[in-house]
């Protein structure tokens, strides 16, 4: 009877454990690891203490992968505030053994490989480390004469916007050299839309048949389409703009757009979508179709029972959407306060009717 078949792990190079492939696609080039007293000039060990066990070859390549696998989760989950040089030592697990000199070395590391990391405290000041979430391909992909040449020529175009990507430190660029480049708006709708962030240029373009011009906060993926939030001229209130139905779309000059405070997540329900300024309307309606309206419009901010009907009172934000709910509604409610919504709903009635 033959042996029974021995089922092995797979190997990589050398005999030595393939890592985890999330990990491996995470970190893609070879990591150096922080070199140990125990350690010879090449990094791997030269023996072991009385009482430990050796370590298994490729263990620890693939503990230096988890460690800045740790390091970037802690990083992107601190955000814009950054992560402290302490809690970054911490959750690395050094030990003892300089443990400063240890994530510096993890940190270049990281950097090496495209991930932008600052240190964003005040000289003197402990270290604080901030991660800028961008897209780090640029870095991965070429190679150092490449990504020379593309330095180059983003300091020659001043394009400070693809200069950051590529590591260039706007400190370290002389004054007078190159001359602004504005990128022709050749683009579709949703490169437009990226180039006014990139360039912080407000942007102009007419939406639902109003011309508007915004200043641009960001352009997102969600609910299976591109928005750009930003805030229009002359107001606080940050609104969300489907980009596919953007038109006549132009770029101001560079640097023009205001600083614009974070837009939160778009909330999924389009009654919730800040489009238009917040505006009160009341419907009424009888007691037998209070749990109509509230199916197609939500909970109200306000419920009120009178003799023989119900008043609703709702906060809209995005009245074409509100309009939409009230065609289905029908005669079930009417309108007893937000003249301009109504009006607005008998223009459009009648633009429907050709009147």
């Amino acid at each position: 009877m033959p042996a029974p078949r021995e089922h092995r792990r797979p190997r990589g190079h050398g005999g030595r454990a393939a890592p985890a492939p999330s990990l491996r696609r995470l970190l893609s080039s070879p990591v150096s690891t922080p070199r140990s007293a125990d350690s010879g000039h090449d990094g791997r060990p030269t023996g072991s203490r009385a009482g430990e066990t050796p370590m298994p070859p490729g263990r620890s390549a693939v503990i230096a992968m988890q460690r800045l696998a740790r390091i970037l989760a802690v990083l992107d989950d601190a955000g814009v505030v950054g992560a402290t040089a302490e809690r970054l030592i911490s959750v690395a697990g050094y030990g003892d053994k300089a443990p400063e000199d240890q994530l510096g070395v993890d940190l270049k590391n990281l950097k090496k490989q495209g991930w932008q990391i600052d240190n964003v405290a005040p000289a003197g000041a402990p270290g604080r480390y901030r991660m800028v979430s961008g897209d780090n391909r640029l870095q991965v992909k070429l190679t150092a004469p490449q990504r020379a040449a593309l330095q180059r020529a983003v300091l020659l175009a001043e394009r400070s916007d693809l200069a950051k990507r590529l590591g260039v430190r706007p400190a370290a660029v002389p004054e007078g050299i190159g001359s602004i480049v504005i990128r022709k708006p050749k683009g579709d709708k949703l490169s437009l839309a990226f180039q006014s962030v990139q360039l912080r240029s407000r942007i102009r373009f007419t939406y639902k048949g109003t011309s508007r011009l915004v200043h641009p906060g960001t352009v997102r993926f969600q609910n299976y389409k591109w928005y750009l939030s930003g805030v229009e001229d002359g107001s606080d209130l940050v609104k969300h703009f489907v980009v596919s139905e953007m038109s006549d779309i132009a770029l101001e000059t560079p640097g023009t757009g205001a600083e614009v405070p974070s837009a939160r997540r778009i909330p999924l329900h389009p009654l919730r979508w800040e489009v238009d300024a917040p505006t009160e309307v009341t419907l009424r309606t009888t007691r037998d179709f209070v749990p109509d309206v509230i199916r197609w419009l939500n909970e109200p901010d306000t419920q009120v029972e009178r003799d023989d009907a119900v008043d609703l009172t709702y906060t809209v934000t995005h009245r074409h959407a509100f309009r939409a709910r009230l065609y289905v509604l029908g005669p079930r409610v009417t309108i007893t306060q937000g003249a301009d919504v109504y009006d607005e709903l008998v223009v459009e009635l009648r633009d429907m009717a050709g009147l």
